[in-house]
């Protein structure tokens, strides 16, 4: 039987990573598998390197540690016995299926479908797109109720 046993799930503070976070917690319990919580504090948002983008960048990180902390938190209650987190800084399409998943041998990543707008996945591409198409694992993209119900 294939099990999995390093998850990744790409948290980015939407409704999306958090349907995303529950159904990794329910296939780590299930494969008795290491929980691995990222999120990427995208740079490209911090264009020049004065103080107030270093503040900028401080806030973020807080706000994420403490998101993830949180996360974590919910993970272990759940009944997942490995849980840990990281945060980086850089691009998430990149970091996470080039950088991320492959120093963790990670075997599955879970991401939400993506909130960008047509004009931005037309040229940019959206993270879970690019996550699919670079990363040398499985990958399941997670859809909330609600972009189930519209269809």
């Amino acid at each position: 039987m294939l099990k999995y046993q390093n998850i990744l799930v790409a948290i980015d503070g939407s409704k999306e990573a958090e349907w995303a976070l529950k159904k990794g917690i329910e296939i780590a319990k299930r494969n008795h598998a290491k929980l691995l919580l990222v999120h990427v504090i995208d740079t490209r948002t911090f264009a020049t390197a004065d103080s107030f983008d270093r503040l900028i960048a401080e806030k973020a990180d807080q706000f994420a540690e403490e998101m993830l902390k949180d996360f974590q938190e919910q993970a272990v209650q759940a009944g997942v016995e490995d849980v840990q987190y990281e945060i980086h800084f850089g691009s998430p399409k990149i970091t996470i299926p080039k950088d991320i998943a492959k120093k963790h041998n990670i075997d599955l990543i879970i991401c939400g479908a993506t909130g960008m707008n047509a004009v931005e996945r037309f040229l940019i591409g959206s993270v879970s797109e690019h996550i699919t198409r670079y990363a040398p694992c499985d990958v399941l993209i997670v859809r909330t109720e609600k972009e189930e119900e519209s269809k």
